[in-house]
């Protein structure tokens, strides 16, 4: 007679080769799923703060589960996710070339105005 009951210890997941059939197969299930950036807006602000990422199969399950994982305390009024492979960033190593043009509108400088002498803190 075959004893078809196991008794495991904590952390004991039998045997290796179905233990590691399982994480691999996990692994690559989360990872055929895209990966999508998630942007809270709380009840204080009125601005979307990016509040981490998650994977999910679409942009409704994306919603839900930022939902259960980012607003689990009803802090959030509104939530936008967005795939991560539609964002793009400027280089940090070019911000100088990038932030220049600005420098040529003096219209911009605060030290182009002249302010009434009543006006103490600005």
């Amino acid at each position: 007679m075959k004893n078809y009951l196991q008794h495991y210890k904590y952390g004991d997941y039998g045997d290796s080769e179905r233990s590691k059939s399982a994480e691999t197969d996990t692994a690559t299930k989360n990872t055929d799923w895209p990966l999508w950036e998630v942007f809270i807006r709380s009840k204080q602000g009125m601005d979307h703060k990016h509040v981490g990422s998650l994977h999910a199969a679409d942009a409704q399950m994306a919603i839900e589960n930022a939902r259960d994982v980012y607003t689990r305390r009803q802090e959030g009024v509104s939530i936008w996710v967005v795939e991560s492979k539609y964002m793009h960033a400027s280089n940090p190593d070019e911000a100088a070339s990038l932030y220049d043009p600005a420098n040529d509108k003096v219209y911009r400088h605060p030290t182009f105005y002249d302010l009434p002498d009543e006006l103490k803190h600005m």
